[in-house]
Parts: structure tokens; C-alpha cells; sequence
């Protein structure tokens, strides 16, 4: 997408973002029995931010992504100092992580896999370090949370 706002764009990120928002409140639903309208508050929240993040990333004219709007919007919101921060704390603490990466990892891996003939060029260098990427990543995490589960006595 070229820079610059248009409705079109903005309609887009608006349908794409109403997909995301309503996938992750039903994984939060069926993951951690959380109620849909118990999480309806702080999902709109968050796709308030993320609108807005990627509205500010198409309006204002310098090439920064809408990652780093949408970051920073979202720490102004709940810093202490904002009149709004126990709100918003309060009611997106509701909304799990995994419900949230769910759709977007779902959607990278749908993009990457229209685009064989790009995948075709990483070669077999490039998928042996993507596995082993992942590999790492897999225990890195096993061994984070086998060290905290412990220090807490959870496990």
C-alpha cells in the first residue's frame, strides 16, 4: 500500500481489524473461559489503538510503521499519568495474549504461503534456519517458563 490516507484504507484496516478482534474474543472465550462481553470492552479498546496507530502511520507523512504509533499510543492510554490507564488496564487485562497472536500468525502464514515461487528462493539454506529458529525459540520459551513456573512454585 502506497502512503497516504484514504477511506478505502481506512475501511480496509477498519474490516481486517473487526476479523482479528472478533477470532481473539472467541479464543478467549474458548480458551480461557472468558466471557464474550466481559471481553467486548478491552477488545475494542485495543482495536481502537490499532486503528488509530495505523490511521496515524498512513496520515502523518514520515516513513515510520504503524507498529511503533499503536505502541506508543497504547503506553500513553495506560501510563499511571492518564486520566484513562485504570480503565483501560482493567478491562484489557481481560484479553489473553495468545488469543490476540492467533489470527495475526494465522494471517502472516496465509501471506507467505500465497507467494511460493518467493519461498522457492529462500532454498533449503533458508528453511533450515527458519526450523531451527523455531526450534530455538520452542526451548528458549520451555526453559523461561520451567524457571519461572519453579521460582513460583507452581510447578
Amino acid at each position: 500500500m502506497t502512503k497516504g490516507f484514504t477511506t478505502e484504507k481506512f475501511m480496509e484496516y477498519l474490516l481486517i481489524l473487526l476479523i482479528i478482534a472478533f477470532i481473539s474474543i472467541l479464543g478467549n472465550f474458548a480458551g480461557y473461559d472468558m466471557g464474550i462481553m466481559e471481553s467486548l470492552p478491552g477488545m475494542l479498546i485495543l482495536l481502537i489503538v490499532a486503528l488509530i496507530g495505523v490511521t496515524l502511520a498512513d496520515v502523518i507523512p514520515m516513513n515510520i510503521p504503524s507498529v511503533v504509533y499503536i505502541s506508543i499510543l497504547g503506553l500513553l492510554i495506560s501510563i499511571p499519568a492518564s486520566p484513562v490507564s485504570n480503565a483501560v488496564i482493567e478491562y484489557t487485562s481481560k484479553i489473553q495474549m495468545l488469543p490476540l497472536a492467533t489470527p495475526v500468525l494465522a494471517y502472516s502464514g496465509i501471506s507467505m504461503g500465497r507467494s511460493w515461487a518467493e519461498f522457492k528462493k529462500v532454498g533449503w539454506k533458508g528453511i533450515l534456519v527458519a526450523c531451527c529458529v523455531m526450534f530455538g525459540t520452542f526451548i528458549g520459551s520451555a526453559i523461561v517458563a520451567e524457571i519461572i513456573l519453579k521460582s513460583q512454585g507452581i510447578i
